[in-house]
């Protein structure tokens, strides 16, 4: 760490360390909402003052501080994520809890639309020995969860969606997950700068109503899920309704998942 918390004396470094009270008032006046966190985590992740100077600089800019850093907090983990993959939220722990549920111990799960590799990852530390199979489209994010994934000896694939899973998991998937893209088009140039800038519309833009994808998975499923197994899938409580209804159609039992807190939505298609 180059900053003091305590003290503006800067380090000793041909390059001044800036004081954490200039990085906070930057920070706020960029728009940067939890300006004092966000200081702390560019501190203790700079290498030098040079480095934090950049950093600031670079949050200053919009980019998404996870891509900054290099990592996210989520459900507990320090997961990295590279710049251009879509940084993970805290609603989606909902989503993992509920996957993590229904995975007994030896379970095969797939995670579809993976990104960083984060909901696989906190399923399997959560319920401790998982099967784990995970695609992307991304080039990025699959060579991300590669990384994060490696020590679990997951499979990472790169395709879309199933089509690049092994033919010997067609009827033996317990549990499927994914966290498909679900901003309907229109409403996507509305989302923050750092989201819709830096980080891939494949993975924000789900069509017309927003669901075009998730439609695609529930599809799918009964050819992959083994008999019991559930399909599960993050959405908005606004669109739960048609998204329940998709399960349906796609033969699957439907079931509807909400914390308020968070605020999360899921839906649960069971085989």
């Amino acid at each position: 760490m180059y900053v003091s918390k305590s003290t503006d004396a800067p380090a000793s470094s041909s390059v001044p360390a800036p004081s954490r009270a200039t990085i906070v008032d930057r920070l706020r006046a960029a728009g940067c909402v939890f300006a004092e966190d966000e200081a702390e985590l560019l501190i203790d992740s700079a290498a030098s003052p040079a480095a934090l100077l950049a950093m600031v600089d670079r949050r200053v800019a919009g980019l998404p501080l996870e891509h900054i850093v290099g990592w996210v907090d989520f459900c507990g983990l320090r997961v990295a994520v590279d710049p251009g993959v879509f940084v993970p939220r805290r609603r989606t722990e909902l989503l993992v809890r509920r996957a993590a549920a229904l995975a007994v111990p030896g379970a095969t799960v797939v995670d579809l639309a993976c990104g960083c590799g984060a909901i696989g990852l906190a399923v399997a530390a959560i319920v401790g020995d998982v099967v784990l199979h995970a695609v992307d489209l991304e080039p990025s994010a699959v060579r991300c969860a590669r990384r994060n994934l490696a020590a679990l000896g997951a499979q990472v694939y790169g395709g879309d969606l199933y089509e690049p899973l092994p033919a010997r998991l067609r009827g033996h998937v317990d549990v499927l997950v994914a966290n498909v893209p679900y901003v309907p088009t229109g409403a996507v140039d509305l989302l923050p700068p750092e989201a819709r800038i830096h980080e891939p519309l494949l993975a924000l833009d789900g069509g017309a109503d927003g669901l075009d994808v998730l439609r695609r998975v529930a599809s799918g499923a009964r050819d992959w899920l083994a008999p019991g197994g559930h399909l599960l899938l993050e959405t908005s409580l606004e669109q739960a309704d048609a998204a329940l209804a998709a399960l349906a159609e796609a033969g699957l039992v439907p079931a509807l998942a909400r914390d308020d807190d968070l605020p999360a939505t899921v839906v649960i298609g069971r085989c």
